[in-house]
């Protein structure tokens, strides 16, 4: 899992892209930072989309609430560093995600879901740091059934060697495997690092990439700060070596087969499902929240669908 690993040639660096995320206020304090898409890099592997969710520590009585929408043709994956988020959906799930936990809703042909703090939390001002990305689907799957699946924090594997901590949260690294199931091949682990500690990423995966939730790491003597995410160089040697106390998420996997259209919540291989998708959402087709009688409406006045790559 981690050696000594000695740099490549200059013309070789093992990171091929940086992306510095761009800062988002959602309202009450509540920033994210938007990793992915970016115009360095639309993907990596199947992952459309990322972002980091605080940290944040809101006033007290306040709280997350990202009231229902729809998404097509993906998967959300959250995961918290501290912090808890209800979850509810159009399938009739209710369930609360806490730190080193994963809730992964398969979105598919139709899904609608809300995501907000739980009412027990709010008296003293919840704290909040996470990650959401969205994982692409194979075309084959975009039109198959929504799902929904939480898997506890003991559910998913930990591997540990000094200095080096690493859970994988979905897809298979290091030789270990998540339970979830996923549409594609594809790789997403949670690493703590504490120096001097290295860790080597095998290049088993096509496309790869590291987001630096904090601390900092050197790779082929380059110093990379939090905030920042670094794709690699296909089949390179990646060796990250800790600076500091750092904690990061590595991603990637198998890139998806063809283009996609993305458009708010939507991603799909056809523009016009895009629209439908709209249009049915407008409409009030979508299946509703169970316990919710808000939604976020379609947004006005938006760019048409953007194409991924």
């Amino acid at each position: 899992m981690s050696e000594n690993v000695q740099s490549g040639r200059p013309d070789e660096a093992a990171v091929e892209t940086t992306v510095v995320p761009r800062t988002s206020d959602l309202g009450g304090g509540f920033k994210v930072m938007r990793a992915l898409p970016a115009a360095q890099r639309r993907m990596v592997g199947p992952f459309v989309f990322l972002d980091q969710m605080g940290p944040v520590q809101l006033a007290a009585g306040d709280g997350l609430d990202v009231r229902p929408h729809p998404h097509i043709g993906l998967a959300t994956v959250t995961y918290l560093f501290d912090g808890e988020i209800l979850h509810r959906d159009s399938l009739g799930s209710v369930q609360p995600i806490r730190s080193g936990e994963l809730n992964w809703m398969h979105a598919g042909k139709g899904i609608a879901h809300s995501e907000r703090t739980p009412p027990a939390l709010r008296p003293a001002g919840p704290h909040v740091a996470g990650l959401q990305a969205w994982v692409g689907l194979p075309a084959r799957d975009e039109e198959s059934e929504p799902a929904f699946v939480h898997h506890g924090a003991a559910e998913l594997p930990v591997l540990d060697e000094p200095g080096v901590g690493i859970r994988v949260i979905a897809g298979s690294a290091f030789g270990a495997q998540s339970p979830v199931a996923t549409r594609s091949p594809l790789f997403y682990a949670d690493v703590t690092l504490v120096p001097p500690a290295r860790l080597q990423v095998p290049p088993e995966h096509e496309e790869r990439a590291a987001y630096l939730v904090s601390g900092a790491v050197e790779i082929d003597g380059v110093a990379h700060p939090a905030g920042r995410l670094l794709v690699f160089r296909r089949g390179a040697d990646v060796v990250l070596t800790a600076t500091t106390a750092t904690r990061l998420m590595l991603l990637g996997g198998e890139p998806l087969d063809g283009p996609r259209h993305v458009w708010w919540n939507f991603v799909s291989s056809s523009r016009e499902r895009i629209e439908q998708a709209k249009a049915d959402w407008q409409a009030g087709r979508f299946a509703p929240v169970p316990g919710e009688t808000e939604f976020i409406p379609l947004p006005e006045n938006r760019p048409p669908p953007v194409q991924y790559p």
